[in-house]
């Protein structure tokens, strides 16, 4: 199954676990979704059903020989209610100090912006304000720009892939801010220079929140990383801020294949209008990202009566328990997705 459209990783890994805050969780597969009433309305023009109810943490779905996935479950949901309210409290203060970010809000239910890529990591967006009427930029343009205001001979490599450049004028309003030296070079908003100002913005909110004995930075890495002590143990989050554009499908993404018969047409214009996000995770070029396209997706895994699903639940044990026990997985879901 060719669903998957971004090969990266961790910005653009899709979540391990099916868990909600303060339940075991047996909604849809690995996710922490936040749902609206538009998207939910988008669901329902699908064919498909907003999460329900979970059930109690005793009232196990899975026989016998699956409970070890649903225990697992249930400690990871104990861990991401901790985690988001401290990301809610951090981004909020983060949001005052700078009008550039959004908080990212705190959900009993599912949180789409936060997405567990192992036990002790997890993936955070954390949606930019300030940017809207996405448009594809249509004029080619050579960059000779550095991050450190030198002129280069030969101009930057254009984006491969699934990435892209990003400029102020694709969006039909933008606030001035985002026109600023210090995440704006020569028209393009730059994820690196974003970045910077993101990584101070976390070191100042820390203090201000008096988090100092709960979250620390991880300043070895080049993205911004913060370590958060839960009740049960470590666990390290990347705060990934992004930029959220809905309804919009961008041209580099050519899905689904050509002659394929699933998903039908009328469900492939349905996931498209979730449109797609982009990830501030490099230097330059923009990580495009379907997280909440993939995911509606998934809720179709087994509608032909197939256990997809199931066997993707005893992988991902697997992976955790013997191929990649460690902190910092290098398989991820994604990869047993695919």
């Amino acid at each position: 199954m060719h669903i998957w459209l971004h090969p990266q990783r961790p910005c653009s890994s899709t979540s391990e676990y099916d868990c909600s805050p303060g339940s075991a969780g047996t909604g849809w597969p690995h996710s922490l979704y936040r749902m609206s009433s538009q998207q939910g309305n988008r669901l329902s023009s699908c064919g498909l059903k907003s999460p329900g109810p979970h059930s109690a943490p005793g009232d196990s779905p899975f026989p016998p020989e699956h409970r070890q996935v649903d225990l697992r479950r249930q400690q990871i949901s104990q861990i991401v209610e901790e985690v988001q309210r401290v990301v809610h409290h951090l981004t909020t203060e983060i949001s005052l100090q700078d009008l550039r970010f959004q908080a990212v809000p705190y959900s009993d239910t599912y949180n789409g912006n936060i997405k567990v890529l192992a036990p002790s990591q997890f993936l955070v967006t954390v949606p930019v304000k300030g940017l809207v009427g996405y448009r594809e930029a249509r004029e080619q343009r050579w960059r000779y720009y550095t991050l450190r205001g030198t002129r280069l001979p030969c101009p930057l490599q254009d984006p491969e892939g699934l990435r892209q450049w990003l400029e102020a004028e694709q969006f039909m309003k933008s606030q001035w801010q985002w026109h600023e030296a210090d995440v704006n070079i020569e028209g393009d908003i730059v994820p690196a220079k974003v970045l910077q100002v993101f990584r101070k913005l976390v070191e100042n909110a820390i203090g201000t929140c008096h988090l100092s004995g709960k979250v620390s930075m991880l300043t070895q890495l080049s993205a911004v990383w913060v370590a958060v002590e839960t009740s049960t143990c470590q666990v390290e989050l990347e705060l990934v801020p992004t930029v959220e554009i809905p309804t919009v499908w961008p041209e580099k993404a050519r899905w689904p294949p050509c002659l394929k018969r699933w998903p039908s047409r009328q469900r492939v214009e349905c996931i498209k209008s979730f449109g797609f996000a982009l990830l501030a995770c490099s230097n330059y070029h923009w990580q495009q990202s379907f997280l909440q396209a993939e995911q509606v997706l998934l809720d179709q895994l087994d509608e032909d009566g197939g256990c997809r699903r199931k066997c993707f639940q005893a992988l991902r044990q697997m992976k955790e328990d013997v191929w990649c026990p460690g902190k910092r997985p290098v398989v991820t879901s994604h990869h047993l997705q695919r």
